[in-house]
């Protein structure tokens, strides 16, 4: 998990962590990269899933469904990046927002695979009672990202935004 988190944190670089390259894609987005901006109007299923890995971050006997929210994470990762980095070349969003999801093309099919052999088989070998918990954390992890899916579906397809209310200046 730390190789992984140490690419997440820009592999020592700074110009490559990831939170810069995210406040970056949202800067050509004409977003507000302040911290927190958003948080009092974004819908309840956007905030679940981190919220999910805050929860079982806390507590030690919640490992390994901590794991399988992180297997979860990385493994479905690399191919919705390859599609958001195309819609963000075909809708000119800029070169900011194409790079953040193009980075995590390459860089999480990597991570799938130390994921899948080392962190959940590790974990596994060495602790083979933690299996029904990484299944959950990966059961969990789908069910709040479907219950998101859902949400910015129905808002899309209603012709509205899916915020709680409308931004205000």
């Amino acid at each position: 998990m730390v190789a992984v988190e140490y690419d997440e944190y820009g592999a020592g670089r700074a110009e490559a962590l990831h939170a810069r390259l995210f406040a970056d894609l949202m800067a050509d987005l004409d977003l507000d990269i302040r911290y927190g901006r958003y948080v009092d109007v974004a819908p309840a299923q956007a905030l679940a899933t981190v919220n999910l890995m805050s929860a079982l971050g806390l507590r030690r006997s919640s490992r390994g469904a901590l794991v399988g929210h992180f297997a979860a994470v990385e493994v479905t990762s690399s191919p919705g990046s390859r599609r958001l980095a195309h819609a963000m070349r075909r809708t000119g969003a800029g070169a900011a927002a194409e790079r953040f999801y193009a980075e995590h093309v390459e860089a999480d099919a990597v991570h799938e695979q130390v994921v899948r052999h080392e962190v959940v088989a590790g974990l596994l070998a060495d602790e083979p009672h933690l299996e029904p918990d990484v299944a959950f954390g990966v059961r969990a992890t789908v069910l709040l990202e479907d219950r998101l899916a859902d949400c910015l579906l129905d808002a899309w397809r209603a012709g509205r935004s899916a915020l709680r209310r409308p931004l205000l200046p």
